[in-house]
């Protein structure tokens, strides 16, 4: 059985294994050892409450219980923006017009913004090749959800999601090179390491301060404005299949595109049940049900059977073996 759960600093091999699979681009999971071992000592105290809740960063695992094999990766800031500005270039459609002329022409711009200060972000979805069919990255993507469900207090009312931009297969970035790298001289994998590891003073010292004219761009550039990388199309199917829709953002470095929805309207948020376990040697439900744990100090998440009477829930003993609950348990659960 698939089992989602807290990602701490034992899981450092794993993490960078994922981290060198996913590739160039996937900021937050950066290729450094040094950088993964420091988020994994802080989604340690995160799930132990050892942090304020602003500074918490929750990193989950997706472990096949047979096996012990770590095959995926997802998590949860519970905020942005507070230590470091949050950049983004917002799309901006002006509209100029001439009627002496009668001409009216519509001009796209890219601006400089910091305006999801605050804000809970989801990121990190990242699943090894053979883990990307039967359901395994939804309940990976939604066992997020079922954290945040889990003690919706302790998270924004806003939920954002970034997603990773277009790069070709030889690990080349239209948007970085044809623009962002015109005031960022270095490699993009550089930047990438500062804006995630520093106050991000960088950008605000080289950033453009003024809106850039996407018409002036090369089409290179222009073609992948807020377009997905290939490999983030599930990601954001997902995403939008709970209710996330684009927000008018992009990456500065990327350019691939930002989405959120309010924590209420998430769909796994609003529809999972506090139910209480009843443990059963037989569960007659023919479709699965995603479960999980009803405290963010002892997160678990699975998919399995369960029967619904009421505000009881009857699982069987594998079921509630991996998520380590007994009988009369309260857990939440999405049908």
């Amino acid at each position: 059985m698939l089992v989602v759960r807290p990602a701490g600093p034992a899981d450092l091999d794993y993490l960078l294994e994922l981290a060198i699979l996913s590739g160039p681009g996937f900021t937050s999971l950066p290729e450094d050892p040094d950088a993964l071992a420091e988020r994994l000592e802080l989604s340690q105290a995160s799930f132990r409450g050892e942090v304020t809740h602003q500074e918490a960063w929750y990193t989950l695992m997706l472990e096949d219980g047979d096996t012990g094999d770590i095959d995926g990766v997802g998590s949860v800031k519970a905020t942005v923006g507070l230590k470091r500005p949050f950049f983004s270039f917002r799309i901006v459609n002006n509209t100029a017009s001439s009627p002496s002329l009668g001409v009216k022409l519509d001009h796209q711009t890219l601006v400089l913004v910091n305006e999801c200060t605050g804000w809970t972000e989801v990121g990190s979805l990242f699943l090894k090749a053979d883990r990307r069919k039967g359901g395994a990255g939804r309940l990976l993507s939604q066992s997020r959800y079922m954290l945040i469900g889990a003690q919706p207090e302790l998270f924004a009312e806003n939920v954002l999601a970034e997603l990773r931009g277009v790069f070709s297969p030889d690990g080349a970035c239209p948007f970085w090179d044809h623009v962002a790298h015109k005031f960022f001289p270095m490699e993009f994998d550089h930047a990438d390491r500062m804006s995630g590891s520093t106050d991000k003073q960088f950008i605000l010292d080289l950033a453009p301060r003024h809106p850039i004219y996407t018409e002036l761009l090369p089409e290179p550039a222009r073609a992948v404005i807020g377009k997905v990388h290939p490999q983030g199309v599930p990601a954001m199917a997902l995403l939008e299949s709970e209710g996330f829709r684009p927000n008018g953002l992009v990456d500065i470095f990327d350019a691939g595109p930002t989405v959120s929805c309010g924590r209420d309207n998430i769909r796994t948020v609003r529809d999972a049940r506090r139910l209480t376990v009843e443990i059963t040697d037989r569960v007659e439900a023919e479709l699965p049900a995603l479960i999980s744990t009803d405290s963010i100090a002892a997160f678990r998440a699975v998919r399995a059977k369960a029967d619904i009477d009421g505000d009881t829930v009857r699982i069987g003993a594998e079921t509630a073996a991996a998520l380590k609950v007994g009988a009369g348990a309260s857990v939440r659960v999405k049908s």
